[in-house]
């Protein structure tokens, strides 16, 4: 997918399609992919369900405009993912809160 849509050689974590301006009801879609996810929780040693979150986040924030083409950029966009990501972390819950929403998380792997 990284090739097809980016024209970038090798895998990606997470792309994140924006919808047509026309559709305001709709962001746009995110993919995650679960195997790079996987890979880059264990090497952070964090668990899964904490990097698909993160990448969710991440996503999002491109659907909102963000990017990281500089570093500028880049620690414009880490700040808000992290502000996102303690704001919705649950300490006694597997699922993340956000406004009107809840994702379940799959905590078996």
């Amino acid at each position: 997918m990284n090739l097809r849509y980016l024209g970038r050689k090798g895998p990606t974590n997470v792309l994140a399609f924006p919808l047509s301006e026309g559709e305001p009801e709709f962001l746009g879609e995110i993919v995650i992919s679960m195997e790079t996810a996987a890979r880059e929780a264990k090497r952070a040693g964090i668990g899964r369900e904490e990097r698909v979150a993160e990448l969710l986040i991440h996503g999002i924030l491109h659907l909102w405009g963000y990017d990281h083409r500089d570093r500028r950029e880049a620690r414009a966009m880490n700040r808000r993912a992290q502000e996102i990501l303690k704001a919705i972390k649950s300490p006694k819950s597997s699922v993340l809160r956000l406004p009107s929403v809840e994702l379940g998380i799959n905590r078996s792997g």
